[in-house]
């Protein structure tokens, strides 16, 4: 068992004018050790294409999942889609990553654009083999990983991404290899890979994409632990217990809430230096304390990360706000999104008199479901989340 863990991130894009999604991605955990993950393309677009891309993934992952062969779940999807009319064909294209321990990655790929391994950052070309099942062509690989390395699928919609508009022939593999090289960091998570790969799409197709275009990415991460505490305990008895659990904990450390940021450095013997700069005119300031490595305001501030967290598993939209940013929630949001893979909160369960004052909409009941809304987003993302409650 390795310290290493599977972050997985995909966003999509319709066709211009279409309400659904002709791709579909779905992601089976066979357990702690083992992933599955399917990009399915369906043929043409909208409904049937959804229809068709959806029953795809779905059977393949969940085939795949159970360890069947390749040979079996191909032909068990070329059985089950139903045939088009117009072209007399039934199938969509798809990617079919498996990885195991995190360590070895076995890639199944049909008539999608090939999956690219980043390693160390830059293109790492990877053997492929030609199989025949059916009378399809598919290409097996079988990589062993390493830590940071980033597998990326898409589906054709990216290739084709500026035919006609900004470039002649579209932005072709190459291209996007060029592209993500020197974009890449490795603080970069699987989702955010792919929200930068596919805004540049959108943008080459002037916003009106030609087809509907899904990136989806893997990446081999370090387990990295994060802790987070907001709110006193109700009973004061339980602070030095709540607070020597906390700061216990291996990773970095947030505290949010000003009384909470009191207790918190009195424990720790340090003072409270207050940073008095507005980056965000609606998120307060944050503070300083030695031995903690972000401490915020409680209430709005998770309010704002909640709302980005919200948007991360969506369509992404707040990506360019709180990558760069320094207000206590951007900041917040990059620990927790980009940054951790294992996080503890510590959610004091003390009523703050201030929040009881009729004339502000914040109350005891809205921290508590902000919290478990962010906890349950995060697990979302494939983190490992736990709540502890004082």
């Amino acid at each position: 068992m390795n310290n290493l863990c599977t972050d997985v991130g995909y966003i999509s894009v319709n066709k211009y004018g279409e309400q659904l999604c002709g791709d579909h991605v779905e992601t089976i955990e066979q357990d702690d050790n083992a992933l599955v993950m399917v990009l399915a393309d369906g043929l043409g677009s909208g409904v049937k294409a959804s229809i068709l891309s959806t029953l795809t993934s779905k059977i393949l992952s969940t085939m795949m999942a159970n360890s069947m062969s390749i040979e079996d779940c191909v032909s068990t999807v070329a059985a089950t889609l139903p045939v088009c009319e117009k072209r007399k064909v039934a199938y969509s294209t798809f990617t079919v990553i498996r990885v195991s321990d995190s360590s070895q990655a076995e890639i199944i790929q049909y008539d999608n654009p090939h999956v690219i391994l980043l390693r160390n950052g830059k293109n790492y070309d990877y053997d492929k083999t030609i199989m025949e099942i059916g009378g399809k062509t598919l290409y097996k690989s079988l990589i062993d990983l390493q830590l940071n390395d980033v597998l990326i699928s898409m589906s054709d919609g990216a290739i084709y991404a500026g035919v006609g508009k900004k470039l002649n022939f579209g932005w072709q593999r190459d291209n996007i290899i060029k592209y993500i090289e020197q974009l890449y960091e490795d603080t970069l998570s699987a989702k955010n890979i792919s929200t930068i790969l596919l805004d540049e799409c959108n943008r080459l197709y002037g916003g009106e994409p030609g087809d509907d275009t899904t990136f989806s990415t893997i990446k081999i991460r370090q387990r990295q632990p994060m802790n987070l505490m907001i709110g006193p305990p109700s009973d004061p008895k339980d602070l030095n217990k709540m607070l020597a659990l906390f700061f216990s904990k291996e990773g970095k450390h947030i505290v949010c809430g000003g009384t909470t940021s009191t207790l918190a450095a009195k424990y720790l013997g340090k003072e409270v230096k207050s940073v008095l700069d507005y980056i965000d005119p609606e998120i307060p300031p944050i503070a300083k304390v030695d031995g903690i490595d972000l401490v915020t305001e409680g209430v709005i501030t998770i309010n704002r990360v909640l709302t980005y967290a919200q948007s991360y598993l969506k369509d992404n939209e707040y990506y360019c706000e709180w990558s760069f940013k320094q207000d206590g929630a951007s900041q917040i949001a990059r620990m927790l999104f980009e940054g951790a893979t294992d996080i503890n909160f510590y959610v004091g369960k003390a009523i703050n008199p201030a929040h009881q004052n009729p004339n502000l909409p914040i109350n005891f009941s809205i921290k508590m479901r902000l919290v478990d809304e962010l906890a349950q987003c995060l697990k979302d993302m494939g983190k490992r989340v736990n709540l502890s409650y004082f």
